[in-house]
């Protein structure tokens, strides 16, 4: 089943989150080449292609896993998470209809 991960910043996290990307956009391309992806990218604090100083809120992810626990095991194990640039995670399962 699909789900939504998403993790939501905590405050002051640049640093962490520029140390941890590397390896969180690794496990994105894991999924992604599993073909379990179907999209996941950082959530603007404004309405902006570049939010610029305004940052973002958080990283909202769609993905395949067996169950949510599944998910939620992932997400937990997640280097933003690892390296405290989350400060809230929440997953749902989500029914993809389209495309």
């Amino acid at each position: 089943m699909w789900y939504i991960l998403e993790g939501r910043y905590g405050s002051d996290i640049d640093a962490k989150r520029a140390a941890a990307r590397p390896a969180h956009l690794a496990r994105l391309e894991s999924l992604m080449e599993e073909g379990r992806l179907l999209a996941a990218g950082p959530i603007p604090a404004i309405d902006a292609e570049d939010p610029g100083p305004a940052g973002f809120l958080g990283s909202l992810i769609v993905a395949e896993f067996a169950d949510q626990a599944s998910a939620e095991a992932w997400l937990a194990q997640d280097p933003y998470q690892e390296q405290g640039v989350y400060s809230e995670l929440s997953v749902r399962p989500f029914r993809k209809v389209l495309p």
